[in-house]
């Protein structure tokens, strides 16, 4: 079994910052890939961006330039930058990973998420 507990969340004013972090735990051999999501009040979850265990990332057009994401691979954790916030950031910030464990066995885990709030 693998957890995944994101931290960092919280309410800032438009054009401020935080950061969120995302720890894994328990039966981990490797992590392929880490994703962050989030999702709105009345709205689909949607993708903001993904690195893989070597270090490559991609973004969601809507966060290009302002979010980064970044991994400590020794630590099994990864985080998101967030700069330059706006109102419509304001969602709940879910952690996932794609998990090989020691038993070589392969899972999708997710985090129990953070909210994030942006006040205009």
């Amino acid at each position: 079994q693998v957890t995944l507990v994101e931290t960092g969340g919280g309410e800032v004013q438009a054009g401020g910052s935080l950061r969120l972090s995302c720890a894994a735990s328990g039966n981990i051999r490797n992590i392929y890939n880490w994703g962050w999501y989030r999702q709105a009040p009345e709205k689909q979850r949607e993708l903001v961006g993904t690195i893989s265990g070597s270090g490559r990332t991609t973004y969601a057009e809507s966060v290009k330039g302002r979010f980064t994401i970044n991994l400590d691979s020794l630590e099994d954790k990864v985080y998101l930058q967030l700069d330059s916030l706006k109102p419509e950031d304001t969602a709940t910030y879910y952690c996932n990973a794609d998990v090989m464990s020691r038993w070589n066995t392969r899972g999708e885990y997710w985090g129990q998420g953070t909210q994030v709030t942006v006040s205009s």
